[in-house]
């Protein structure tokens, strides 16, 4: 884990040589009184943002089911509908001409019937024939019954309520079967939509709680996992999953959303940020030295990685069980003598890295 040695021995020597002319000894350093901090193994689970997109939980696409122009469309953009509420008409002459027709043909139908069944009881009719009538008036009754709901799908409604999010036709327009004309979504139900990568896939229940942030709209959330796919996409992958979150009035479908996952269980090192300082764009601590008669201070560089709550992670450049200056790092110089004063009682949890416990 460590590196960097030819550059810290450049700043110790810079360090040996601040303070005195070639030829001359440099002051001796004044001791400076400090406080430490040892480097302990800590168990991390880091956090993994995945990318996702805000949907609604209710959605639909709203299609002809026949040809015919579009007479008659009461929304816009923006509406704000109720379920049954009427979306599209659409002219229908025929189909209205069809009905006729067949309910003409049904009760024809069923008037003779009706008259075959008294000539049957007075004896001047036979089974055969009532028999043959009925299934007569059967077929006449499907017919109409078929023709009837087909003229049904000349008038549109709305299967919930919602909010028109898309106008594709106009008045005046063509419909075709199939086509789609609208979309609707039920704004107050919204889901985070992510793709997840396989390994992380595995550990996701439904119901669990994750963090999420909708950076456009300034919020974090806490989302419940609605759906988990069950197969991962075998070229991505990843699998989708699903995320119910409050609605809000700054929330809208389409936004971007970002979702904290946590990552596997790993070991990894961490101190109090107070202990890091800059120097260019390298990072130093200043570690603890005995020469058995007094302590020193040793500068070492290090690599950093997630920092919260007061503390940061160790990539490179320390091991378990190093001693680590933790105040007053500004001041000191490589060679310092410290009078290290013992470090105080901790009162509570000792805040780690995201995830992180005591190891």
């Amino acid at each position: 884990m460590r590196f960097g040695h030819l550059l810290v021995a450049g700043l110790v020597a810079l360090a040996g040589c601040k303070g005195g002319y070639e030829g001359q000894p440099a002051p001796e350093l004044p001791m400076v009184s400090v406080r430490v901090q040892e480097v302990r193994v800590e168990s991390v689970r880091p956090q993994i943002e995945v990318v996702g997109t805000i949907r609604a939980a209710e959605q639909a696409s709203i299609a002809a089911r026949i040809s015919g122009q579009i007479i008659e469309m009461p929304v816009v953009l923006g509406s704000q509908v109720q379920k049954g509420d009427l979306l599209v008409r659409i002219s229908a002459g025929e189909l209205t001409a069809q009905v006729l027709q067949a309910r003409a043909q049904l009760e024809q139908a069923r008037r003779n019937l009706a008259r075959e069944q008294r000539l049957h009881k007075e004896g001047a009719s036979t089974l055969e024939t009532v028999k043959s009538l009925q299934e007569q008036a059967r077929i006449a009754e499907a017919a109409h019954k078929e023709v009837t709901t087909i003229l049904g799908y000349a008038t549109i409604t709305a299967p919930f309520s919602g909010t028109i999010t898309r106008k594709i036709v106009s008045v005046g327009d063509l419909a075709s079967p199939g086509v789609v004309l609208l979309e609707l979504e039920n704004e107050k139900v919204l889901q985070v939509v992510a793709q997840v990568p396989e390994g992380l896939i595995l550990k996701m229940r439904k119901g669990d709680i994750l963090p999420v942030s909708v950076p456009v709209a300034g919020l974090r959330l806490s989302g419940e996992v609605a759906e988990v796919a069950p197969a991962s996409d075998p070229f991505s992958r990843t699998a989708p999953v699903k995320i119910n979150i409050a609605a809000d009035t700054d929330l809208r479908s389409g936004q971007f959303a970002r979702v904290t996952l946590s990552g596997p269980e790993e070991k990894s090192l961490a101190i109090s940020e107070q202990a890091v300082f800059s120097f260019g764009q390298m990072e130093q601590v200043f570690l603890i030295e005995d020469t058995g008669a007094s302590r020193i201070a040793r500068l070492r560089l290090v690599r950093t990685g997630a920092r919260t709550n007061g503390q940061v992670e160790i990539l490179a450049g320390l091991e378990p069980g190093d001693r680590v200056v933790v105040t007053g790092v500004e001041r000191l110089q490589d060679g310092q003598p410290l009078d290290v004063q013992p470090e105080p009682a901790m009162e509570g949890p000792v805040p780690t890295v995201p995830g992180m416990e005591k190891g």
